[in-house]
């Protein structure tokens, strides 16, 4: 596999609602390893490509996780390839512990094979006890979820994206309704899950959170990309500014 197929790549993604055009002809590179950000206003169409990338909506174009199409996948075969995701809200099972709520993703249920079964449950516990460690959760496996502050359900959120294959994490809004010093946190543990080999696709309305966590940012307005490039870049850029803060992008508090 050469350089340039690892990671997601996105060419000429589009998503249509009827006569409305969602995501217009959308590039997009993910590689492993850096975080790339996906910041615009709302209703630009983030959270669309995000569905459209992980096969919850039909999109035309092409699609690709380490040079294998993921065009005519299922969400759940997606997911089995590496393609692991986070919602905006935790959506997590508030009656059971963070490592039960972790097990449910981890877990590999072969109805077809009890060696794969049994296999598949061992191995769980493994991806389960790294992805604790990795978002800095190990003391809490035994707390219940509903117990837990908004900033550790939203780890906990990213954790159980982490348990089980993931090659490429897609993050959907993880810092909504953080307060600054879980944003900077949650800023941390994306920088290290990316340090860890995985490509990470962030899209959030943080914009400090975006601007000095990630290598990389697209911007996005009315379904389509208006801008790609460093964070330094898009700090100065009118464009972005215009489409985004209404205001130059070096006065964010960043």
């Amino acid at each position: 596999m050469s350089e340039h197929e690892r990671g997601l790549t996105a060419r000429g993604l589009t998503v249509r609602y009827g006569g409305v055009v969602a995501n217009d002809g959308i590039d997009l590179d993910v590689r492993p390893g850096t975080v790339v950000g996906l910041i615009g206003p709302n209703g630009a169409g983030k959270t669309t490509l995000v569905d459209a990338v992980t096969g919850f909506t039909p999109a035309e174009g092409e699609i690709t996780l380490n040079g294998q199409s993921l065009a005519a996948m299922a969400p759940h075969k997606r997911k089995a390839e590496g393609l692991a995701r986070t919602w905006q809200s935790a959506e997590l099972f508030g009656n059971l512990t963070v490592e039960e709520n972790l097990l449910v993703s981890a877990r590999t249920v072969g109805f077809g094979s009890l060696f794969r079964d049994l296999f598949g449950r061992a191995g769980a516990g493994g991806s389960v006890d790294r992805a604790l460690e990795t978002v800095g959760l190990t003391g809490a496996r035994g707390a219940l979820a509903r117990d837990l502050t908004l900033g550790q359900q939203k780890l906990v959120g990213v954790a159980r994206a982490l348990a089980g294959r993931c090659d490429l994490l897609l993050l959907d809004e993880p810092a909504a309704g953080l307060d600054s010093n879980e944003s900077v946190e949650l800023g941390e543990r994306v920088r290290e899950i990316a340090a860890s080999g995985p490509g990470v696709l962030l899209i959030d309305h943080d914009m400090s959170l975006v601007l000095n966590v990630c290598d990389v940012v697209y911007v996005m307005e009315f379904g389509k990309v208006i801008f790609a490039g460093t964070p330094a870049e898009a700090r100065v850029d009118a464009a972005v500014a215009a489409a985004y803060l209404g205001s130059p992008m070096e006065e964010a508090d960043v």
